[in-house]
């Protein structure tokens, strides 16, 4: 039996507004199971979250990784979609409580396994430890907010030079609209999912586009600077699937999680992908790129060269001082593990996991 297909994307995202979560996202509130994990940093959510994945993956069926933006090693989630089952870890900064306790969530309590004595002994050093980790997200989305202050001053050059053909582009999206939809409105309500498809993590901007693309049958690839309308045109063509009545899945800006920077259409079999540094997606001689910089006028930004210029700079340097605040945070979480793990029963742990197994598959049982 042929491997299952993997896709990753990120539940939740450092961002300018600081942490931002689409964790009632992952799985619909209505699906068989949705076990919720708790428990301290390094009891084993991740660990036992990626095991049953791997097992059901080689089983043949299809899976989603949601990863942690803040530890690029670790998963949030785990999502079996042909089953309806989804594991989540639900302690901060993503909790997530059951809101249809026993007919569809639970809760697995990795603190069960823990030796309450042991941690007592390392209390003050643990809550040392987590106001550090605490201190220093403050100041990493602090210095994401400046960024997209910056980032907000780069595109305002676009429209306060009339650089940019807003004409040329508004037609181009509807253009674009009416070849996605050739086959006009769907009668039914749409489902609309949203998700991030990169994150500013500890290891830098980080994405997994190939898993999310790469097997699409159409692809739309957006290319172009900050300002120059990727964002007005996908935003476009979301509009339309959801008033057509077309499912879709929404992946938005990492720094900006207002902004829809990525949609596929799963009944079209087609993506809609914004591509540029650093989060690039490579075309193929099958694929459509549309390049927005047709529709800039370099003569009219000529006179804020230097200003545009600046702005970059400082954007790209708060970037950096914001993922180094992240990294030492993720570091200092590791610090705070080391103090829970001497302190575990994972033999139990792992017969735990051996039976959440047993159970899942015994729901696809059910599926058939």
């Amino acid at each position: 039996m042929a491997n299952g297909r993997l896709r990753k994307v990120f539940p939740g995202g450092n961002t300018s507004v600081g942490f931002y979560s689409f964790y009632e996202h992952i799985i619909p509130p209505d699906a068989r199971r949705i076990m919720i994990i708790k428990g301290g940093p390094g009891v084993g959510k991740s660990t036992l979250m990626r095991v049953i994945g791997d097992a059901m993956l080689e089983k043949g069926f299809d899976l989603e990784h949601h990863c942690c933006s803040s530890d690029n090693g670790s998963l949030d989630g785990v999502v079996i979609p042909a089953i309806g089952v989804a594991m989540i870890d639900g302690t901060a900064p993503h909790i997530v409580d059951p809101k249809n306790p026993g007919a569809v969530d639970e809760i697995i309590h990795l603190g069960d396994y823990w030796d309450e004595t042991g941690m007592r002994a390392n209390k003050e050093q643990i809550l040392k430890l987590n106001r550090e980790v605490g201190r220093l997200f403050r100041r990493a989305y602090g210095y994401l907010a400046q960024a997209k202050i910056l980032l907000d001053e780069v595109e305002s050059y676009y429209i306060d030079g009339r650089a940019l053909d807003v004409v040329g582009l508004n037609s181009l999206a509807n253009t674009l609209v009416s070849e996605i939809f050739s086959n006009g409105p769907q009668l039914r309500e749409a489902r609309a999912r949203h998700l991030f498809a990169s994150a500013i993590s500890p290891g830098g901007l980080v994405n997994h586009f190939e898993t999310l693309f790469d097997h699409l049958q159409k692809r739309y690839i957006i290319t172009g600077d900050d300002g120059t309308g990727k964002s007005t045109i996908v935003k476009k063509v979301y509009d339309t699937a959801v008033g057509y009545g077309y499912d879709v899945e929404a992946f938005h800006c990492a720094l900006a999680p207002d902004r829809i920077e990525h949609l596929i259409i799963p009944s079209l079999d087609i993506a809609v992908i914004s591509s540029m540094g650093p989060h690039r997606y490579p075309a193929r001689d099958s694929d459509a790129v549309i390049h927005t910089a047709r529709f800039v006028s370099s003569s009219a930004l000529a006179s804020f060269t230097e200003d545009m210029g600046i702005a970059k700079r400082r954007y790209q340097e708060a970037i950096d001082r914001a993922v180094s605040l992240i990294l030492r945070a993720k570091l200092t979480h590791d610090e705070m593990e080391e103090y829970y793990v001497p302190n575990m029963d994972f033999e139990a742990i792992n017969a735990l996991r051996d039976a959440t197994l047993r159970r899942i598959l015994a729901y696809a049982e059910e599926v058939g």
